[in-house]
């Protein structure tokens, strides 16, 4: 790359899971080859990226009101380029490039690593458009990642895809099939990750317990990671409980490194609507898996993922799902309420009416809410490991993450990014705790 005097200015918008965090990062490293440094600021920029989600409601329309907010920006700057990247754009490129003039490219998840051409060619004063589904594994065809100091937490995509089509999803239609990793790619970057300072790694995939990049499976690859030198911390997700094996189960008992936390939607108590959403797993299925992860951890907080309102849940339906919950007991958790993804099965359905379902929403995450207190509020007087990332709100401050992904805030304490310290907790807040350093 030139001299940063004369670098171009690359903005990105990262919209959604933590994939697309990584994939900005790895875009990012695509684009740097052709001279782009990454800013903060949109208004310098001469190319800004919106990395865009899918999964949430009207997502599209969010998109494209965004893309109005930069019409000044392009107005007073011709020669700024803008892209449209990630699952939008997969799932509508081609109406993205008919309705909005100011937008120079579209690329969808699978075909980033296309971007240095692509970005050649809105520069010679075309319009560029990929959101095939290659053949070739794009992350083979990614330029090396740089060399520069990392924090002590990263994301590390090895599964993407899925094939699982949940009647309210739209992954399987703009990530694709499944696809994993090879393992020994998944290693190479995971050392060069240690190499930089990055003590922890969260594994990431849209099912990525059906992992299958190493004969293990994602068991196999977890034992395999932990044994690289620097790598004190593994996670991963998303999960789904049908992919929840004796071989990973048998992990989070036996690999210290995996961190006592799983993260494993169930979407709803009820089975009638677990059959409507095409899970293909019970609710006493999914109970049983919990079980079975509690039996091999003791101590794992668990979290999940719920869709309330979805088309024809009833009452009844909705009241087994505050029974599970309830049997749970859960740490975190995620809910919300069902909106219509354009081409799933379910948006063809009879919808529930939106003011019982912000009812049942509100129920729900007032019992969820006073779960996740009550699991805070008992690490009080207990001593956890926390890995320190960044200064805290206050002066002298540091925040972290404890084993079971809890932000730790500690003050006075001579600690720095990417210590990793017991800590003493001494009290609980609203989505947090504090404690002092031992």
């Amino acid at each position: 790359m030139g001299e940063s005097a004369t670098a171009k200015k690359l903005f990105v918008k990262t919209y959604g899971c933590q994939m697309n965090v990584y994939d900005s990062e790895r875009m990012t490293e695509a684009l740097a080859g052709q001279g782009y440094e990454r800013t903060d600021r949109p208004d310098e920029a001469d190319m800004i990226l919106l990395n865009t989600c899918h999964i949430r409601e009207k997502a599209a329309e969010k998109v494209y009101s965004e893309l109005g907010r930069l019409k000044p920006l392009k107005a007073a700057n011709p020669d700024l380029k803008i892209g449209v990247a990630g699952c939008v754009a997969q799932a509508e490129g081609e109406e993205i490039v008919r309705r909005q003039p100011l937008v120079d490219l579209v690329v969808g998840p699978q075909s980033y690593h296309r971007l240095p051409e692509m970005e050649a060619r809105v520069r010679g004063g075309a319009r560029a458009l990929d959101t095939d589904f290659p053949e070739e594994d794009k992350f083979a065809h990614l330029a090396a990642r740089p060399k520069a100091a990392r924090g002590p937490t990263a994301f590390l995509t090895v599964q993407e895809g899925c094939d699982k089509f949940c009647a309210f999803c739209v992954v399987p239609y703009t990530r694709g099939a499944e696809v994993s990793r090879p393992a020994d790619r998944v290693l190479a970057e995971a050392r060069d990750l240690a190499e930089r300072g990055v003590r922890e790694i969260t594994l990431l995939g849209q099912n990525v317990n059906a992992y299958h990049g190493h004969p293990g499976g994602l068991a196999g690859l977890i034992r395999a990671l932990a044994a690289v030198e620097g790598i004190d911390r593994l996670r991963y997700t998303t999960s789904h409980p049908n992919d929840m094996d004796d071989a990973l189960i048998a992990a989070h008992a036996e690999v210290p490194a995996l961190m006592p936390y799983l993260h494993l939607p169930v979407q709803s108590g009820s089975d009638r609507i677990l059959k409507r959403m095409n899970r293909k797993h019970t609710a006493d299925a999914y109970l049983r898996v919990i079980e079975r992860v509690r039996a091999a951890r003791p101590d794992v907080l668990i979290s999940g993922d719920f869709i309330v309102g979805f088309p024809e849940e009833t009452e009844a339906d909705f009241r087994a799902t505050l029974d599970l919950v309830a049997a749970v007991e859960y740490g975190q958790c995620y809910s919300f309420k069902y909106s219509p993804r354009p081409g799933t099965p379910a948006a063809e359905r009879p919808q529930v009416d939106p003011a019982e379902a912000d009812d049942r929403l509100q129920r729900l995450q007032t019992l969820l809410t006073a779960q996740q207190r009550a699991v805070q509020d008992r690490m009080v007087g207990r001593e956890v490991a926390v890995l320190f990332e960044k200064p805290g709100r206050e002066a002298g401050q540091m925040v972290g993450k404890s084993d079971h992904l809890h932000s730790v805030f500690v003050g006075g304490a001579d600690v720095e990014p990417g210590h990793l310290r017991r800590v003493r907790i001494t009290s609980s807040a609203a989505n947090s705790l504090a404690g002092a350093v031992l």
